[in-house]
């Protein structure tokens, strides 16, 4: 257990009202890449406490969907669109607030293989990255049926488990994610279905790493 020992100050920013991230949202910054402290909420804002999770989202598309139910999208919307989003992760489409974007294949494998310990936040179950002075917690916080929208933890499969959209393309239909289950202390990264509802956590525009 873990719990307690990330302390951040609130986390939530307007993208229109903050042209620069405040100092509290400088970020943990692993191996070069700065991320956020605290995933997407609505698009353009981020979640209050970094074990929150935020909202979800399809890849390629900027409608946050709710963390609880019942299910409602940012626009006030109800009805899961489970069509495949095309092309690539579009600049206009990305959820992340002003001075933030998605992260990069290359950006998530290097957070997959960076020194993690499985633990809780405040009661909520997840994954630090990083060493005690400089660690990111990524909330384990369900993700939503690529068909239904409903949520996958009505498999046992699926309980406990964090899934993070990067920006990357495989083909027509997957798209590169970081996915991990706290209960079997388990990382990987791979590819999901794009019509998925997954969590978003945000890298520094600035960041010079090569988008794969």
């Amino acid at each position: 257990m873990v719990a307690g020992l990330l302390t951040v100050s609130s986390c939530k920013k307007e993208k229109e009202q903050d042209p620069e991230p405040p100092p509290e949202l400088e970020g943990i910054v692993i191996y070069g890449v700065r991320w956020a402290t605290c995933n997407v909420d609505m698009p353009g804002t981020f979640a209050t406490n970094p074990e929150d999770a935020g909202m979800f989202y399809q890849w390629n598309r900027k409608v946050g969907w709710s963390s609880t139910d019942p299910m409602v999208n940012s626009d006030g919307g109800t009805k899961w669109d489970n069509t495949y989003p095309p092309g690539d992760w579009n600049p206009e489409n990305d959820p992340c607030p002003l001075g933030w974007r998605m992260p990069t294949m290359k950006e998530l494998q290097g957070l997959g293989t960076a020194k993690r310990q499985f633990g809780e936040l405040n009661g909520v179950p997840g994954c630090f990255f990083g060493d005690n002075s400089n660690r990111l917690f990524l909330p384990a916080v369900d993700s939503r049926d690529e068909l239904s929208g409903v949520f996958n933890s009505g498999g046992i499969k699926f309980r406990n488990c964090g899934y993070y959209w990067g920006s990357s393309v495989d083909f027509a239909y997957n798209a590169f994610i970081l996915a991990f289950n706290y209960d079997s202390n388990y990382m990987a990264t791979g590819y999901g279905d794009r019509r998925a509802g997954l969590c978003v956590r945000c890298v520094a525009a600035e960041n010079k790493s090569a988008h794969q």
